[in-house]
């Protein structure tokens, strides 16, 4: 029998849900429009080396169907149960970042 916790770090993810999954990671994921989840109040940053900020670095998102799997796999969760799960923020859980650790 296999244990869920150990079922969640086996999971294969793909690029794009990795990348969400790294994302979440460096903060809690927040609904914007257009079917896209970012960080509160992200707005387009410039990179630190360059002097004249001359070339943005534009903001990173992730889908509303790559959030739904990673949610699903328990790598993510829902920050308030009494709302819509695709209306409310989203956190990384502990399986999660253990699944960067061990994976990436």
């Amino acid at each position: 029998m296999t244990n869920t916790k150990t079922a969640m770090l086996t999971v294969e993810l793909t690029p794009t849900q990795v990348r969400g999954l790294k994302l979440a990671k460096d903060g809690d994921l927040h609904p914007q429009e257009g079917k896209k989840w970012t960080h509160l109040d992200a707005v387009e940053t410039y990179a630190r080396t360059d002097r004249f900020k001359e070339r943005p670095l534009k903001v990173k998102f992730a889908t509303t169907g790559t959030v739904t799997q990673l949610r699903d796999y328990g790598l993510l969760q829902v920050l308030t149960a009494d709302v819509d799960a695709d209306e409310t923020p989203h956190g990384i859980t502990m399986a999660g970042k253990i699944w960067l650790l061990k994976h990436k």
